[in-house]
């Protein structure tokens, strides 16, 4: 394929992408309130940024393009782009429409009572200021929470540490009992071989006096 082929399969994905688009912003998204129009408005965005890879698409096969024919293929790239901007800033007029609605509680500023917007204004307020300070309760709740369980892990660690002060006190206990065992062994190996030394001793001074015996028989 070459590039005005590919350039003319992208421009007509990108209007089908913006005629969707399109019809969403002028039909459903001008209608509805609250979170459906909020969900419309994301999938607008969703192929808005889709229009935007297309456009993005055709500027690269310009690019590849015979200068003679570049120009009219130029046109017709910033002609989407402009479209693409346009709905793009009629979505974001929608959105700021929207979230202008509820923080109005979805009344319109024009009313009977010219008091209304005011009061709206108001219970918007005292509505924000109830939501902050049941935010600031539940985060002193967790704090609290949060504080409950330090010290239950720091109690927990001063166990621990009274626990391994007593394994070390133990093992020092059991270190100096096996040093004494130790000591206690060797004065027993070195009397045995004292032992070992006298009854040699003993063995032989009667082997000696044997032997004399069994001489001064002979003699006689």
């Amino acid at each position: 394929m070459d590039n005005a082929t590919l350039f003319n399969s992208y421009e007509q994905d990108f209007k089908q992408i913006i005629q969707s688009a399109q019809d969403k912003l002028d039909g459903d998204a001008k209608d509805q309130r609250g979170e459906q129009r909020k969900a419309t408005l994301r999938r607008v965005d969703m192929e808005l940024d889709e229009a935007d890879e297309m456009v993005s698409q055709m500027e690269v096969e310009i690019h590849g393009m015979p200068q003679s024919i570049k120009p009219q293929f130029q046109q017709r790239a910033r002609t989407a782009k402009t479209e693409l901007q346009r709905l793009k800033k009629l979505s974001r007029e929608l959105a700021q429409a929207g979230a202008r609605d509820a923080l109005l509680g979805g009344r319109s500023p024009a009313s009977d009572n010219p008091y209304g917007d005011d009061r709206t204004r108001l219970l918007a307020g005292t509505e924000m200021l109830a939501d902050g300070t049941r935010r600031l309760e539940e985060s002193q709740r967790i704090a609290l929470e949060t504080e409950d369980i330090g010290a239950d892990i720091l109690r927990n660690l001063h166990g621990q540490r009274e626990q391994i002060t007593h394994a070390r006190d133990t093992l020092r206990t059991a270190d100096s009992s096996i040093d004494k065992a130790s000591g206690t062994l060797k004065t027993m190996i070195r009397r045995m071989y004292q032992q070992r030394v006298v009854t040699g001793a003993i063995i032989a001074v009667l082997i000696l006096v044997i032997l004399i015996i069994l001489y001064e028989k002979l003699i006689a």
